[in-house]
């Protein structure tokens, strides 16, 4: 490149305060969001170390926007993708731009609109379900109850809820070792990622069992290919029209990957973006009083549906500020395939760049007081997915389930509060782990049943009962998983 008027990575300004041999590696790991947010003066680029090397961070939301757009040059990579791979392997949230576009038609069936229609059922009685399951007064651990819901509603869409008890537990327990060590693991130098510690040994462990039970679930679909309208009987289904080397369908190992990244991220993202939304709720109380009202003008004693989804206006309001306020991918990376430029500066093949979509959706040029959550700030505007609201990502490799996200998410919402009051325990604010997600981790909120359930202890002891059949791991870091959908 021979352009004089673009200057060198290394002439980005370098983030204050990198340590000797560490770079920003500890403010990252003790102060990982009060770190991005001291960023946010950097308007277009800032570069930051890990050990000996060096990413660049992007701040502002055009070129964010181009390195969306342009995935053959800014691919899927860096330490957050590397780590992903050693679970998921190449499915469609970490595959390489040359694997991606096949990937993604073999997918895009999974998603299709006539399918969603029967997910969103599914959320539906799994939602109603889990808030009957609770009683008057009852302290919850928030997240590992969105956890409980979404793991059943997972379960239910990818594997029509087919699989033993047993092995559904089996999944979740080596799914909350793998996501506990993910975020120390990207911060991790290579050369300490490999002494072999108690915690590795259970890691690696754990990734070796998982992989297992997948690759059992997967035999036993491809001997009964009868179609059982779920998630993974379109994977096993699909064809590949536009293939050009004859790969018209997944094989075993791509199918694996793929079951985990839609197995991974269906339960956790959504989890974790309803703890978010309810804490929110318990903290507002004058949004909850009204999003009751709302599932008071819009159920009127009736069955939740997924047909009542254009009525919840201020459900889908909530949950886009609060996927505003915590997107759970909080921090995303891109490695330049090949020499490039952005924003006026020259970028060699192999180098790291860094996107936040935290730091993009509080910025206080770009919205008003951006620490507050205001629900309203969309009633007269969309958001503006192109740049400056990135919770599914953008471009081509935005969020292939993000409708399948926010349809769970609203649906499940309104379960909840059509019953319960939620009100915050004790008067210390909460504040997120900051793991690979944004974690909810260690949420608690207060129950006060709304209303008389006519239903009364022998319908709620029957939800509770269908409720408690899966149950996710007590295992600190139980809903941190990385996989995000696609991004």
């Amino acid at each position: 490149m021979t352009d004089t008027s673009t200057a060198s990575a290394g002439s980005v300004p370098l983030a204050p305060r990198a340590w000797p041999l560490l770079g920003h590696a500890l403010p990252l790991l003790r102060y990982p969001l009060a770190f991005i947010m001291s960023l946010s003066g950097y308007r277009e680029m800032v570069r930051v170390r890990l050990g000996p090397s060096s990413a660049v961070m992007i701040c502002d939301p055009d070129l964010t926007r181009q390195v969306f757009l342009n995935d053959r040059t800014f691919d899927k990579g860096g330490p957050i993708y590397d780590r992903i791979r050693e679970v998921i392997g190449d499915g469609l949230s970490t595959c390489a731009y040359p694997l991606h576009r096949r990937q993604r038609r073999l997918c895009q069936p999974s998603f299709h609109p006539t399918r969603l229609a029967g997910y969103g059922a599914v959320f539906a009685r799994a939602a109603t379900n889990k808030a009957g399951s609770w009683r008057d007064g009852d302290v919850l651990d928030v997240t590992q109850e969105m956890m409980t819901l979404t793991t059943r509603a997972t379960m239910e869409t990818m594997f029509s809820g087919a699989l033993p008890a047993e092995t559904m537990q089996r999944c979740l327990a080596d799914t909350a070792v793998i996501v506990s060590a993910f975020f120390r693991r990207m911060m991790t130098p290579a050369l300490l990622r490999r002494v072999p510690t108690r915690q590795k040994r259970r890691y690696d462990d754990a990734r070796t069992r998982l992989a297992a039970t997948i690759a059992e679930i997967i035999a036993e679909r491809r001997a009964d290919p009868t179609d059982h309208a779920d998630l993974l009987s379109t994977l096993v289904a699909a064809v590949d029209e536009e293939s050009e080397d004859g790969r018209r369908q997944l094989n075993d190992a791509e199918l694996a990957d793929e079951a985990l990244t839609f197995f991974l991220g269906g339960m956790e993202t959504t989890a974790i973006t309803l703890a978010w939304a309810l804490h929110l709720l318990a903290t507002n109380p004058d949004v909850q009083h009204r999003l009751k009202a709302e599932t008071d003008r819009v159920l009127t004693g009736g069955k939740l549906d997924p047909a009542h989804l254009p009525s919840l206006g201020l459900a889908s309001r909530v949950v886009t500020e609060t996927l505003r306020l915590y997107p759970p991918a909080w921090m995303m990376t891109r490695v330049v395939r090949e020499d490039a430029e952005l924003g006026g500066v020259r970028f060699k093949g192999g180098s790291t760049i860094v996107l936040s979509p935290y730091l993009l959706h509080r910025r206080a040029d770009l919205y008003d007081e951006p620490d507050r959550f205001d629900p309203d700030r969309w009633l007269d505007a969309q958001p503006d997915r192109r740049a400056t609201y990135i919770p599914f990502g953008a471009g081509a490799r935005k969020c292939i389930g993000d409708q399948f996200a926010l349809t769970e998410a609203i649906l499940a919402l309104t379960a909840i509060v059509d019953r319960w009051e939620l009100t915050p325990v004790g008067d210390q604010p909460f504040q997120p782990k900051v793991e690979t997600s944004l974690s909810s981790r260690g949420l608690r909120l207060r129950l006060t049943e709304r209303r008389s359930s006519g239903a009364g202890d022998a319908e709620r002891s029957a939800a509770a009962a269908l409720s408690a059949s899966v149950q996710p791991p007590t295992q600190p870091g139980a809903a941190a998983c990385p996989v995000k959908h696609g991004k």
